[in-house]
């Protein structure tokens, strides 16, 4: 991931959902971050996983029946 990559934000129905989500992309080696959902996104408290767009298929791949996504946005 370079910092010239744009990124993409995948938000979880729960923080418990983002947490599980996280532990998956460590075990695959995904780079990513655990940010604060953006206001402009949802008013709503929580967080959501950073990644870069370039790991989207890898992203999708892995979370694929083990971790609800309630979406993938760009930031």
């Amino acid at each position: 991931m370079t910092s010239e990559d744009p990124y993409l934000i995948a938000l979880f129905p729960s923080t418990s959902g983002a947490l599980m989500a996280e532990k998956l992309f460590k075990r695959e080696g995904i780079p990513h971050k655990i940010i604060p959902v953006p206001r402009h996104i949802s008013s709503d408290c929580g967080v959501c996983l950073r990644f870069s767009a370039s790991e989207r298929q890898r992203a999708e791949t892995t979370l694929a029946g083990k971790v609800d996504i309630q979406d993938i946005c760009p930031i």
